[in-house]
């Protein structure tokens, strides 16, 4: 079954890159220069700079997510400095990429006091193997001898991830019975890119916060809006994934002005990042860490961000459809 819908994904992933670069190519000449590379406001300057935490990175640290497959880890190379207890965040690959793709963004997570762990698999939209790894992480707090044991705060871990990886970041937070407090799901795919039973609903939610993140220029896989009249049933939108999260729970949505669906690769430019890049990921960086420093870290001056209409996000000319259910 898993090897069948794999092949479903892979169909429709293709199928929308061929929409997207006739999309990119009729829209070429009218595309301006996006406005975050060239503003930074106060609150988002300080997350977008590397954090105070030197940063060690190990490829194929250990095993094994829900599948059986390697894990990645990227920490801050003085664990447990002070007293610290170090927050997790489980991070999620987009459809055929691995975690080099995205290096230059966990690098930068680790060195504002995380540690990631991110596994090796290239088909995360189950949430599966991103909630192994967290869990594999907790194990290793309580394991004498374990570089991580007592240092890491096992109550406050993070699902973050691109694309399927941003699905599947969103169905780990959901099923970890409350272990996952926070989600990012970074360009996440209209469920038309969804095969039948992997769609993520996040109807399901009923604890935790969300930040929903897209690029303007992802017109096709993560649109801002329903695409009608040709885009069918389901959530097609960002609209739509944030419309449908239970007011209940607290929400964010955001699109940074000008990025296509893979900046989020860049290191930091789109030089080494999949096609479609426009810019790179250096837009993203303020804003996620910040939403993350509030979440895991109860960082008041972060969260201040994205109190709706007055937090600074509201007000940053690189960023649109900002909405938000947060007020204090």
């Amino acid at each position: 079954m898993r090897r069948m819908h794999t092949a479903q994904l892979l169909i429709s992933f293709f199928a929308t890159l061929a929409v997207a670069a006739c999309i990119a190519v009729v829209g070429m000449g009218q595309v301006a220069a996006a406005p975050h590379t060239r503003t930074s406001l106060p609150i988002e300057s300080i997350y977008r700079a590397p954090g105070p935490w030197k940063v060690t990175a190990r490829t194929g640290f250990s095993c094994c997510d829900a599948g059986g497959g390697k894990l990645d880890v990227f920490y801050p190379t003085n664990l447990g400095a002070r007293g610290a207890r170090h927050p997790i965040i489980t991070w999620g690959n987009g459809t055929l990429a691995d975690t080099s793709k995205y290096s230059y963004l966990l690098r930068h997570l680790a060195s504002w006091g995380f540690v990631v762990i991110a596994t090796q698999n290239e088909f995360t939209n189950s949430g599966a193997d991103i909630r192994a790894a967290a869990s594999y992480l907790v194990k290793q707090n309580s394991t004498p001898g374990s570089r991580f044991y007592q240092k890491l705060d096992t109550s406050d871990i993070a699902a973050v991830g691109h694309s399927q990886g941003a699905s599947g970041a969103l169905n780990a937070m959901m099923d970890s019975n409350g272990a996952i407090k926070t989600a990012i799901p970074i360009e996440m795919p209209a469920q038309r890119s969804c095969s039948p039973g992997t769609c993520t609903d996040p109807g399901r939610l009923r604890s935790g916060s969300v930040f929903y993140v897209n690029g303007s220029a992802d017109g096709f896989i993560s649109p801002s809006f329903e695409p009608n009249p040709w885009s069918g049933g389901g959530l097609q939108s960002l609209s739509a994934f944030y419309q449908a999260t239970p007011d209940s729970v607290a929400k964010v949505w955001a699109t940074l002005n000008g990025a296509d669906h893979n900046d989020i690769q860049g290191k930091p430019t789109c030089w080494q990042a999949s096609w479609p890049c426009a810019h790179g990921v250096t837009g993203y960086l303020g804003y996620l860490t910040a939403w993350l420093m509030a979440q895991l870290r109860d960082d008041a001056r972060a969260q201040s961000v994205f109190v709706r209409d007055s937090g600074e996000l509201f007000h940053h000319p690189g960023w649109s459809n900002q909405s938000s259910n947060i007020t204090a």
